[in-house]
């Protein structure tokens, strides 16, 4: 199908003598025609970057929508602007099918199509524009399809992540008919939360190796917190070593991250169950996605926005073990967003604690660490966390907060003040360690 689009790209670029593009709705590429000549008198910036990244933007993308691409019917014409990267004009050719867009066919203009009739307000459109939106309805046509046979993929796996113990047999068996996929081949579930969900999701795929199929759990059923829906809880394992000094863990933490937003699995095919790399590319991919993060931090933590993040789950090769996989991506996403150093793609083997963590029940903070963790005590709460990530050594927490000795032991004093802990006494330091760190997601 790949190539159908690129036969109707070549058509569109040879009818109107200009190079064109086709990017999807969320400015993803899918395929462009040969731009002939000196590329820096052919190609602008923008041109170039989405060529080359095979995405644009997502400031090149506000730029283009405001002026209306996602509503028009007919060509438009943009203009250039230097300062924003386009130093030359488009014409929009919109890719709808039914009346929904599902991506844009872009056209350079260097001057030789400013004359064409675009048509509207009674203006009958030039003729080689009629063509190319003839070959744009195809396109629409095309991506349609595949994103209604990307759904159909989708509501499979949907079904089997949430599915009962009971009907998982008939859930994995639905999907391995749907896949069409060797029945041994090594899998895995990427998460990514949060996760943009319109009311008309008719996205097709991005075209990833390994990526066969995805779909979005809202935020009552993405939980990796409990079973409500069947499902196993991530299975609580010893912690990993520390990967990093205590500075990095902390230092740039951002706000607390929440889990009561909508999240994206998605089915990767591994070459081997040793080799997660298929799924690292399909996750950073998606991290790019403008449907990705921008959830805004919890209340008492700012307006800030939070950043996207992935988790990868465990390889399996029976599709009835994806549900368990699927909540261990989902813990390691959780723990990614929370801990800067663990992201922004998170294995499960490797957070730590957070696979303990992710897995319990949202509870309320405990009372005695909870005034610990009002923005008035930000700093306070660093020093507490620091501190105990240094297995309580002074002096690697101060070198690591950059503070001195004393400076430390004044804080820790106001800490045990404020929480009525006492932290040379190890079941209350493993509870403040614990609350400080169960707090972040």
């Amino acid at each position: 199908m790949r190539g159908d689009y690129q036969q109707l790209v070549d058509e569109i670029s040879a009818a109107l003598g200009a190079p064109a593009t086709l990017e999807d709705r969320d400015f993803g590429l899918i395929a462009f025609g040969a731009h002939e000549g000196d590329d820096d008198l052919v190609m602008d910036p923008v041109r170039t970057r989405s060529i080359l990244q095979r995405r644009s933007t997502a400031a090149v993308r506000a730029w283009f929508e405001a002026f209306g691409i996602a509503r028009a019917t007919t060509a438009l014409r943009i203009p250039p602007d230097p300062a924003a990267g386009v130093f030359k004009g488009r014409i929009c050719l919109p890719v709808r099918h039914r009346g929904i867009v599902h991506g844009y066919v872009w056209l350079l203009d260097d001057g030789h199509l400013t004359d064409l009739e675009l048509g509207g307000g009674g203006t009958p459109p030039d003729p080689r524009i009629e063509q190319a939106m003839e070959s744009a309805a195809g396109i629409g046509a095309l991506l349609a399809a595949e994103a209604r046979a990307g759904a159909e993929l989708g509501d499979l796996l949907r079904a089997l992540l949430l599915s009962r113990p009971g009907e998982r047999s008939s859930a994995a068996a639905a999907l391995r008919d749907g896949l069409r996929s060797p029945a041994d081949a090594p899998l895995v579930v990427v998460a990514v939360t949060p996760w943009d969900v319109p009311e008309a999701d008719q996205a097709p795929l991005p075209n990833l190796p390994g990526l066969l199929a995805a779909c979005a759990l809202p935020a009552t059923n993405a939980s990796a917190n409990g079973s409500a829906n069947g499902a196993e809880a991530p299975h609580p394992a010893p912690s990993a070593a520390p990967s990093s000094p205590a500075a990095r863990r902390t230092a740039s933490a951002p706000p607390r991250a929440t889990a009561d937003a909508p999240s994206l699995a998605a089915l990767v095919r591994l070459r081997s169950p040793s080799s997660l790399a298929a799924a690292h590319t399909v996750a950073e991919h998606l991290l790019r996605s403008p449907r990705a993060g921008g959830g805004l931090a919890p209340s008492g933590a700012g307006s800030r926005t939070l950043p996207g993040a992935a988790g990868l789950g465990t390889p399996v090769r029976e599709l009835a073990g994806l549900p368990t996989t699927w909540h261990e991506a989902l813990a390691a996403a959780r723990a990614a967003r929370a801990e800067p150093r663990l992201g922004p793609v998170a294995e499960w083997t490797a957070i730590g604690s957070y696979r303990l963590l992710t897995g319990l029940p949202s509870a309320e903070p405990d009372s005695a660490v909870r005034p610990l963790l009002t923005p008035a005590h930000s700093e306070l709460a660093r020093t507490a966390e620091v501190f105990l990530d240094c297995a309580g050594q002074a002096g690697r927490a101060a070198q690591a907060l950059g503070i001195h000795r004393q400076t430390l032991y004044y804080r820790l004093g106001r800490v045990e003040k404020l929480t009525g802990l006492d932290l040379d006494e190890g079941g209350d330091r493993l509870l403040l360690h614990m609350a400080l760190k169960t707090a972040r997601l």
